[in-house]
């Protein structure tokens, strides 16, 4: 740890090179752009702190979902990465309880957690989410306490690579290095973010999204067992595929979208309860499909459509996690696009029916399709309804389909990322 001043310096001087390096990539204008993100960062923390504060910077990644679209949520198998795009921190240590919050164009957010009961009335807020961390951490028994931080994302809000949870990981990471000495595993700083997520946020939300922030690198979890979920890190090297990962902006409206995603969960729980369990995990696929006479008297029709996708979704992501073990990367993109037309025709969550007309993630797919079918892959992204897609671009093709897509949906409509090794961490020069 060194004053900010002294860190700022450091940065300067090259001192952070490799640690940026590792988390963004090695070519020398992106290590250059991270110096300067830094040092913004740390001048803005000055600003507001004041100067001769001994502090650390931190760091959490947006995810990807390349696999498992709305399955989490009923203990289902998911496929994702961490990324290059990141939540950072700068952050200094209090003597009381106290969590002074600064995020880059957004006013200051005092949080006091000597008392961490839930508020409904501060749903939706970062506050919220700041103390929901805390809260989690210490009901695991772990130590919290005050701090004060300044803070940027360059996550793309509503992009369907987790600006949240990127954010509630950094806030749990921050409080396990200044109080627990790092100790505090990947897994149960995730659950304690998705808590914070679900019970102080007031979002509905699976642990997909923590868990490939917190763990970072390709990751499949099988979330059968939720206390226990069965984590493996996924060893290929997707930089020597041949091809380049793209997320999709198409730039909809995000606005009240919450309804749409909590109805997917709910009508899965629907099918599931009909049938006298908990989640869709709990059913077994034959028993449900000879079922469907009845269950069709309980439940509505797109609940099941939303069933089927799920028992789906679930042995698509074996073929996929199987494929890159096996380097077939064919067989992973055959993978990728039935998930993405399953997404489509059955889960159904690729627009809003509250605005059937406004159509900008089927626009995406149907023209990734008309470019890439037969050599590339391509899905939706996220929740989805508005948002992105991914897709798998061959790279000799890259520059046409970025082309294609900023055209349509506006310059920088198209971003190209990495996959990035580490999860939520202490950046270390």
């Amino acid at each position: 740890m060194a004053t900010s001043a002294e860190l700022k310096q450091n940065i300067l001087n090259g001192g952070y090179d490799q640690a940026f390096a590792k988390l963004y990539g090695a070519d020398t204008a992106t290590v250059a752009a991270q110096r300067v993100r830094y040092v913004d960062m740390i001048d803005h923390f000055e600003e507001n702190f004041g100067t001769g504060r001994t502090v650390c910077l931190y760091s959490a990644p947006g995810r990807t979902e390349i696999g498992g679209n709305h399955t989490d949520h009923n203990n289902g198998k998911v496929l994702a990465a961490s990324i290059n795009l990141d939540a950072i921190a700068i952050a200094a240590k209090r003597d009381d309880m106290k969590i002074n919050e600064k995020s880059e164009g957004h006013g200051l957010n005092e949080v006091d957690i000597s008392t961490l009961s839930p508020d409904e009335s501060e749903y939706g807020r970062s506050s919220s989410m700041i103390k929901g961390v805390a809260a989690g951490l210490k009901e695991k028994g772990y130590e919290i306490g005050g701090f004060d931080a300044c803070t940027t994302s360059d996550v793309m809000g509503g992009s369907g690579l987790s600006s949240s949870a990127a954010f509630e990981v950094l806030i749990a990471t921050v409080i396990n290095h200044l109080y627990n000495d790092g100790k505090i595993d990947a897994v149960t700083v995730a659950k304690a973010a998705q808590f914070s997520e679900n019970v102080y946020f007031g979002k509905p939300s699976g642990l997909l999204d923590q868990m490939a922030s917190s763990v970072g690198t390709f990751v499949t979890i099988d979330f059968k067992d939720t206390a226990n979920p069965v984590i493996k890190k996924v060893d290929f090297d997707f930089a020597k595929s041949g091809y380049s990962l793209c997320i999709v902006d198409t730039h909809g409206n995000h606005s009240d979208l919450t309804d749409d995603y909590a109805a997917v969960r709910g009508e899965m729980e629907a099918v599931a309860k009909a049938m006298g369990k908990n989640v869709l995990r709990e059913v077994e696929y034959e028993e449900f499909f000879q079922s469907l006479d009845v269950l069709k008297e309980k439940v509505n029709d797109r609940a099941l459509l939303r069933a089927f996708h799920f028992f789906g979704e679930n042995e698509r992501v074996d073929k996929a996690v199987s494929s890159l073990e096996n380097n077939d990367f064919d067989s992973f993109k055959q993978a990728i696009t039935e998930s993405g037309y399953s997404s489509f025709l059955y889960n159904q969550n690729v627009y809003s029916p509250k605005n059937p007309t406004e159509q900008k993630l089927s626009l995406a797919l149907c023209i990734s399709e008309k470019l890439l079918n037969g050599k590339g892959a391509w899905r939706v992204h996220g929740g989805g309804f508005a948002g992105t897609i991914q897709a798998f671009v061959p790279n000799d093709m890259l520059d046409t389909y970025k082309e294609t897509i900023n055209r349509v949906f506006g310059d920088g409509s198209c971003h190209v990322l990495i996959i990035r090794p580490v999860g939520g961490a202490r950046v270390i020069d």
